[in-house]
C-alpha cells in the first residue's frame, strides 16, 4: 500500500540519549493508541472484531476462487493473493497489540520488533505491487480484449506475483539489515501501536544517513512505480471507455473495474490523508491513530468491496453454503442420497 511509502520519508527528530550497551537484549515499549486504562477494554474489543472480520472476509474470497473453476482467471487469482496478503498484514500488525492490552504489558522484545517490522514493510510493499498489477489486469481486458487470454497467460501471472514478492522481499530485507546496524538509545518507547519503521529508527542514537538514503530510494520505486504504473493504467482504460458508442456499453465497462478502483481510492486516499496530516500536526500520537485507516479498516472492507459488487464472487459463496449445508445435514443423518 501506499502507506508504506510515505511513512518511509523520513521525520528528523533528535534524541539526547545515551545509547544502549546491548540492544539485542533489550525492549521496546508501545505506546499503542490511548493511554487510558478505561478505554483499553473498548480498543480490545474493537479491534478484535475488525481482526475477526477482516480474517474471516478474506478467506472466504480465497475459499470460493480456489474451489470454482469459474473463477480461475488472473483477475481472481490477483485477488485471492490479495486476500492472503491482508489477512498476513493485519495479523502482522494487530495481534501483538491485542496480546498487549489482555496481558498489560506494553513490551515487545527486540528481536519481535525488528522481525514485526520486517513483515510490516513486507506485506505493505506487496499491496502496492498487486494493486498496480491488477490495474494492469484490468488495461489489457478493456483496451485489449480480443488478445486478453493470450497476454495475461498463466505464466505471466505467475510471473508478475512472483516478481512482487522477490522484490518485496528483498527492500523489507535490506530496510531491516541496516536497521539492524543501529544502536538505540535508553529511553525506547514507540509512540504507536506496532513497530513502524519510520518510528523506530527516530529512536537510534547512530547515523541514519544510509537508512534514509534507502527510505527514498524504496518511494521512488514503490511511489513512482506503482502509482505511474495504475495511473497510466486507468488513464488509458478511460479512454478506451470514451471511444465506446453506446452508454450501457459504457457503463458496463466502468462497472467492471469499479471495485479495484474503489480500492485502489480507499487505500490512496486514506494514505495520502494520514500522511498530510501527520505531516501538519507532528504528532506520533495522532499518526498512530491515523494509521488505523489503512492497517485495518481498509483491508476489512476489501473483502466487502469485492464480493457485494460481484455476482460471481456470490454464486460461489452460495455454492460453498449450500455444500456446507449438505455436508451438515448428512452428518445429522437428515439427508437421504439417492
Amino acid at each position: 500500500m501506499i502507506h508504506a511509502i510515505f511513512f518511509f520519508i523520513p521525520s528528523h527528530q533528535h534524541h539526547n540519549m545515551i545509547p544502549g550497551n546491548d540492544t539485542q537484549d533489550s525492549e521496546f515499549l508501545l505506546q499503542g493508541l490511548s493511554m487510558k486504562p478505561e478505554l483499553q477494554p473498548l480498543i480490545f474489543g474493537l479491534f478484535l472484531l475488525m481482526y475477526l472480520i477482516t480474517g474471516f472476509g478474506n478467506l472466504l474470497i480465497i475459499l470460493a476462487v480456489s474451489s470454482d473453476s469459474h473463477l480461475h482467471t488472473p483477475m481472481y487469482f490477483f485477488l485471492s493473493n490479495l486476500s492472503f496478503v491482508d489477512i498476513c498484514f493485519t495479523t502482522t500488525t494487530i495481534l501483538k497489540m491485542l496480546i498487549n492490552i489482555q496481558s498489560q504489558r506494553k513490551a515487545i522484545s527486540y528481536e519481535g520488533c525488528i522481525s514485526q517490522m520486517y513483515f510490516y514493510m513486507l506485506f505493505a510493499m506487496l499491496d502496492d505491487f498487486l494493486l498496480t498489477v491488477m490495474a494492469y489486469d484490468w488495461y489489457v481486458a478493456i483496451c485489449h480484449p480480443l488478445h486478453y487470454t493470450v497476454i495475461m497467460n498463466p505464466r505471466l501471472c505467475g510471473l508478475l506475483v512472483l516478481l512482487s514478492w522477490l522484490i518485496s522481499t528483498l527492500l523489507s530485507l535490506l530496510e531491516t539489515l541496516l536497521v539492524l546496524r543501529l544502536s538505540f538509545c535508553m529511553y525506547m518507547e514507540i509512540p504507536h501501536f506496532f513497530c513502524e519503521i519510520n518510528q523506530l529508527i527516530q529512536l537510534a542514537c547512530s547515523d541514519m544517513f544510509l537508512n534514509e538514503i534507502l527510505m527514498y530510494f524504496a518511494a521512488a520505486i514503490l511511489g513512482g512505480g506503482s502509482l505511474t504504473g495504475i495511473l497510466c493504467s486507468y488513464s488509458k482504460i478511460v479512454s478506451s471507455i470514451q471511444r465506446i458508442s453506446s452508454a450501457q456499453g459504457k457503463y458496463k465497462a466502468f462497472f467492471t473495474c469499479a471495485s479495484h478502483l474503489s480500492v485502489v481510492s480507499l487505500f490512496y486516499c486514506t494514505c495520502l490523508g494520514v500522511y498530510l496530516s501527520s505531516a501538519a500536526t507532528h504528532s506520533s500520537h495522532s499518526s498512530a491513530i491515523a494509521s488505523v485507516m489503512y492497517t485495518v479498516v481498509t483491508p476489512m472492507l476489501n473483502p466487502f468491496i469485492y464480493s457485494l459488487r460481484n455476482k460471481d464472487i456470490k454464486r460461489a459463496l452460495e455454492r460453498i453454503n449450500r455444500k456446507a449445508g449438505i455436508k451438515v445435514l448428512s452428518v445429522l443423518g437428515l439427508k437421504n442420497y439417492p
